[in-house]
């Protein structure tokens, strides 16, 4: 998940909370648990709301569409409902809280943002009062505001006008409430104004191809065109060249949008280059061909939408995730309760997420699993993820499923899963003194937008990071888990998040079929990886065992590790990561496809190896670790040295 901006709730705005950690030495608790933050949605959620509360409607005047960070006058009008608005109550108006659109204020009318009310409805008087995360509530004095009466709220009324959203969306609220009665306690409107906000100009041309097939076969190749932020919409007038194809039977000219259907006879590593007249150039990801090669299906597990913190509409996640990004699967994980409003509250945007996955799953191409995010302030987040057709929401606000113990009995019989992200740090980290069964909680999100939680010395480390908590840190305590990365984005791009922030993730999964049943068992398998974004092709073994594997004592001194990897930039180094410790780092010479066979000596029970290849762009993926099973008879302690 992302830092939120705001609760629906008078008493203040979590976002503010966040910050506010208060720790607990008490091992059932996250160790920088945040109590002030649970505590304030707690009465947020028990606070009574008056019948007029969230009463009338309002719409945009001038709702044409608006380009990203644009700067614009949006005339609101209010209509008061049935019950009016008492004195003393407030009309609470709070652009979106996301990315970039700019805070109301009253006080400096030429300044960006300038706010004001006005009404026809003699001895209505407003009195505004500024609130801190973007809020500006207009207080109702002298009468009562009656039913049917106008108020008209001109956001960005000054020179400057107010700036939208930097990221694309349809619908894009510009956020109403109401306390109707005074008592200090708002709620939003059911449909508050929203606008269009459209991407920008052509800034980046992607090439896309799936990582593997095997000769004599045909794979699509995609030509996206996006603006700067990796926004979608986007039209290119001219034409896309192909100035390398790699040797592969390609035409002279791409069109951008239309997937090219193309035929790979020999083995090999390609990567196709291409450039538009206007300068855009783009080099696609390596297609790994050879006989017998496993599929790989690239995955954005973790993602946000308007439905709760993040940017645009279900229906657009799934599309870009499907038509731009081309994964072969993605699972949209709103939170259970935070944002604007709450998706445990409202079953109708349960039912919408499920319903748009429906529609854009396509059978054998594209899998759209339903999910969620369990977003628990005491013991870490995680997300659920089903794979069946029914599914609940196990909001993590109701003791019933308030700590990870009680939601993984919930679970059991459904076929679903759960996986903990940002686990060392971020927003908050996860209570590791729970540690799964490995059939419920199978792999852990090592990466995303917030950073990485393998190590403390692992690129793009994480944030607000917690020491001994990460993902390594509990690996060394016994933990089995199989790696992935997935985005946790809210700028409304599953699979390529990293294009807009200096992170992203993605999953990679082994697995022949796009079907729910092929996607679970490999990850319940750990036949996964991790990339913090770019699609990196990665293999590695263990005496001939892949990633992911459990191997039994081995007689001989030494271990084979073989890993080989095809990188979209030059590769810095290979770590290979032994128990704890990076106990060789192979410089990668600039090199991008590498292959490497090393003698490592034995594993002894319960430790682990796997191998973090890092570019020098700063792009990175993390092979699933091998573990070492059974009783080691031999007593012979290893160093965990290896050489090559």
């Amino acid at each position: 998940m992302f830092l939120p901006a705001a609760s629906t709730s008078s008493r203040g705005l979590v976002l503010l909370l966040i910050f506010a950690a208060a720790c607990s030495e008490e091992p059932s608790r996250s160790r920088d648990a945040k109590l002030e933050t649970l505590r304030t949605l707690r009465e947020d959620l028990e606070a009574a709301r008056h019948p007029s509360d969230a009463g009338g409607r309002a719409w945009v005047e001038n709702d044409e569409p608006v380009i990203i960070g644009e700067r614009r006058r949006f005339d609101i009008l209010y209509e008061a409902g049935p019950l009016g608005i008492d004195v003393g109550g407030a009309i609470v108006l709070q652009p979106s809280p996301f990315w970039g659109w700019d805070p109301p204020q009253n006080e400096v009318n030429d300044a960006p943002g300038y706010t004001e009310a006005s009404t026809d409805a003699d001895g209505v008087v407003f009195d505004p009062v500024l609130a801190a995360g973007g809020m500006i509530a207009f207080h109702i004095s002298g009468r009562a505001l009656a039913e049917g009466e106008r108020v008209r709220i001109v956001y960005g009324a000054g020179p400057s006008g107010a700036r939208v959203d930097r990221f694309a969306e349809r619908d894009s609220p510009i956020w109403l409430a109401v306390d109707g009665d005074g008592d200090g306690v708002r709620a939003l409107l059911q449909d508050s104004p929203r606008v269009d906000v459209l991407a920008g100009g052509p800034a980046r041309l992607l090439l896309i191809f799936p990582s593997t097939a095997r000769p004599g076969s045909r794979v699509k190749l995609r030509v996206v065109v996006l603006d700067g932020l990796g926004n979608a919409g986007v039209e290119l007038e001219d034409k896309v060249a192909v100035e390398d194809a790699a040797g592969l039977p390609l035409p002279k000219e791409l069109i951008p949008g239309e997937p090219l259907e193309v035929l790979v006879e020999k083995p090999g590593v390609y990567r196709v280059r291409a450039a538009s007249a206007n300068g855009l150039e783009a080099e696609s990801n390596p297609l790994v061909v050879r006989e017998g090669i496993p599929r790989i299906l690239w995955g954005d597990l973790h993602g946000h939408s308007q439905l709760s913190d993040g940017t645009g509409t279900p229906e657009d996640y799934y599309a870009y995730a499907r038509d731009i990004a081309a994964l072969d699967l993605v699972a949209l994980t709103d939170h259970d309760h935070w944002g604007m409003r709450f998706i445990d509250q409202n079953p109708e945007m349960w039912e919408r997420i499920r319903r748009d996955a429906r529609a854009f799953e396509e059978p054998g191409r594209f899998l759209a699993l339903t999910g969620y995010e369990w977003t628990n302030w005491v013991h870490g987040h995680r997300h659920v993820l089903y794979f069946e057709e029914e599914g609940e929401i196990l909001s993590a606000l109701d003791p019933r499923y308030e700590t990870p113990a009680l939601l993984w009995k919930a679970l059991e019989g459904h076929s679903a899963i759960t996986v903990a992200h940002h686990s060392a740090g971020g927003p908050v980290s996860t209570d590791w003194s729970y540690l799964p069964d490995p059939t419920i909680e199978p792999v852990t999100e090592i990466v995303s937008v917030h950073g990485s939680s393998e190590a403390s010395d692992s690129p793009g480390k994480i944030y607000s990071a917690v020491e001994g908590n990460f993902v390594r840190d509990v690996l060394d305590r016994g933990a089995r888990f199989g790696f992935v990365g997935s985005g946790d984005s809210h700028d409304g791009h599953p699979g390529l998040a990293h294009l807009a922030s200096p992170s992203g993730g993605l999953a990679a999964i082994f697995a022949e079929e796009v079907t729910r049943e092929t996607v679970l068992d490999a990850l319940r398998a750990r036949r996964v990886y991790a990339t913090n974004g770019p699609r990196i092709w990665l293999r590695m073994w263990l005496d001939g065992e892949p990633m992911g594997s459990s191997v039994s004592p081995s007689g001989a001194a030494f271990q084979e590790l073989r890993f080989a990897a095809a990188a979209t930039a030059p590769v810095d180094r290979i770590d290979i990561v032994r128990s704890g410790s990076v106990v060789l780092s192979i410089p990668g010479n600039d090199r991008r496809d590498l292959s490497e066979t090393i003698e490592l000596p034995r594993l002894t029970p319960g430790e682990y190896v796997y191998v973090r290849v890092v570019q020098s762009d700063g792009g990175a993926a993390w092979a699933s670790p091998v573990y070492a099973d059974g009783v080691d008879g031999h007593g012979v302690s290893s160093s965990g040295a290896a050489t090559r």
